[in-house]
């Protein structure tokens, strides 16, 4: 009787260090060859978890890396199925999002974006010559080779890229990030290449500005936007970039893709091929502190998105380390002005209850149900003495009549209580990173009162107290107080 051979390559050949990333089915970590001591990045595939669909996608993905080769491309080294898990042995790339570089930097120019935008086209013209279409071109698939100075941009990240024939249009279906996505995708029309560049014209806009050409809260308004070109260069901060820069923009945001520029066009473009003379030296304050708040709302947005679909796929404490991330991100955008800019925030303040209410009713309901119940009671009644045992008396609140300052102590809680003031107030409640450690182990019910922050009496500016209580009971969390 013949027996099953099962190929051990990877487990042979590499050892496996610290984790750089995770997806929904993989995840990523730093490697090393055996033999040669080389470091990769090894991204893991959980195939036990994936339909025959999936599986199609990750030997396409294997194919196009492997077709791949470029400077600002991640080159894929290695691809191998072992029991139950496929591993893509990728370069390891160690400089991080290109955006967040930026950010960082003491000096950044028109040019400098040039220099970039440039590195980005060279990668997609790779691409478009081999036959390929990213369809997912965005700031976080921009990464650095190193944090070397002037290190090269490195597009990564082909899980959704398709092959086509020459320049072949059809429907290959919805796919991308919304803020990216060209008008010809959101029509459902046939589609190739030139999506790509629509992608490159929205990149190339936030490089110069630090924010998006096409934005609303509402993702139809957002995609209506998109299809009709409707974005502008306002002043003031449009009026120092060059003519030049525009006009390539303009060209890459055309709606109609046969009329866009193409990647090897856009190379040829003087503000490209002629930066030294044509781009703006000057350096971009505004540019670079706008691009922080941008930056901060896509990994607001990112942590979101990783809590919903821990939910969906993990349990347990795991659980509760996502509810805290989020929540995290969630006080920082509504308590503090730090993510403010020209556009207004990603979500609407009751999304954001809702998804908190949400993810609140998947961990643990019923101690936290208790705790909330326990610390509304004691408000209501005006029980301070009680409230003070539930609460840190080291938290932290933010507190509309301290300027928007960020208060230790139970003083202003005090003055509340003491002043008949509590019918105007709800209380909120928060994990605070600093007990990451204590949640990471079994969370008891002692741990989660330990841990309460709370922006006790947040004022219910936006949020109405009916349509709070009517999202209370919609999820099942809490009945309804008055």
């Amino acid at each position: 009787m013949a027996s099953t051979t099962t190929c051990t390559r990877f487990t042979d050949e590499y050892q496996l260090f610290e984790e750089l990333g995770k997806g929904a089915f993989s995840v990523v970590r730093r490697c090393v060859k055996i033999p040669t001591g080389q470091e990769y990045a090894a991204k893991i595939i959980n195939t036990k978890k994936l339909s025959a669909r999936d599986h199609q996608k990750l030997e396409r993905e294997a194919r196009i890396c492997r077709l791949l080769k470029h400077p600002n491309i991640v080159r894929l080294h290695d691809s191998i199925s072992e029991e139950g898990f496929h591993y893509l042995v990728f370069d390891l790339v160690t400089g991080g999002e290109l955006f967040e570089d930026i950010v960082a930097r003491e000096y950044y120019s028109e040019a400098d974006a040039s220099h970039c935008i440039q590195q980005i086209l060279e990668s997609v013209n790779h691409c478009h010559l081999n036959g390929i279409v990213h369809r997912d071109l965005k700031p976080e698939n921009l990464l650095l080779a190193s944090k070397s100075k002037g290190a090269a941009v490195k597009l990564a990240d082909f899980g959704l890229a398709i092959e086509v024939q020459g320049e072949q249009q059809a429907w290959f279906g919805f796919a991308g990030t919304p803020g990216y996505l060209s008008p010809e995708v959101l029509r459902k029309d046939p589609y190739g290449k030139p999506v790509d560049m629509w992608a490159c014209g929205v990149i190339l806009y936030i490089l110069l500005v630090g924010y998006p050409p096409f934005w609303d809260e509402d993702q139809h308004r957002l995609y209506q936007q998109i299809k009709a070109g409707a974005y502008d260069f306002p002043s003031p901060e449009w009026d120092t970039v060059t003519p030049e820069a525009k006009d390539l923009i303009n060209k890459m945001l055309t709606i109609n893709p046969a009329k866009r520029i193409t990647a090897s066009e856009a190379l040829k473009h003087p503000w490209i091929c002629q930066r030294s003379t044509v781009a703006s030296m000057m350096h971009r304050q505004e540019t670079v502190d706008c691009l922080k708040k941008f930056n901060a709302r896509r990994k607001l947005k990112g942590a979101i998105l990783t809590t919903m679909l821990a939910t969906r796929n993990f349990s347990g404490t795991f659980i509760e380390l996502q509810i805290l991330m989020f929540f995290t991100f969630w006080y920082l955008l509504n308590a503090t002005s730090l993510l403010c800019c020209h556009f207004p925030l990603l979500f609407p303040s009751d999304v954001l209850l809702f998804l908190c209410l949400f993810i609140l009713s998947l961990a643990r309901k019923q101690e936290i149900i208790k705790v909330t119940e326990q610390l509304i009671e004691a408000i209501n009644n005006g029980d301070f003495e009680a409230y003070t045992k539930i609460c840190d008396p080291g938290l932290t609140s933010f507190e509309p009549e301290a300027l928007g300052n960020l208060v230790e102590g139970m003083d202003f809680h005090r003055f509340y209580f003491e002043n008949g003031v509590l019918s105007y107030w709800i209380t909120f409640k928060i994990f605070p990173t600093r007990q990451l450690v204590d949640l990471i182990q079994p969370c008891q019910l002692q741990k989660i009162k330990a841990t309460l922050l709370t922006c006790s009496y947040y004022r219910l500016s936006g949020t109405p107290l009916p349509r709070y209580n009517a999202l209370l009971r919609s999820q099942k969390i809490l009945p309804c107080y008055r």
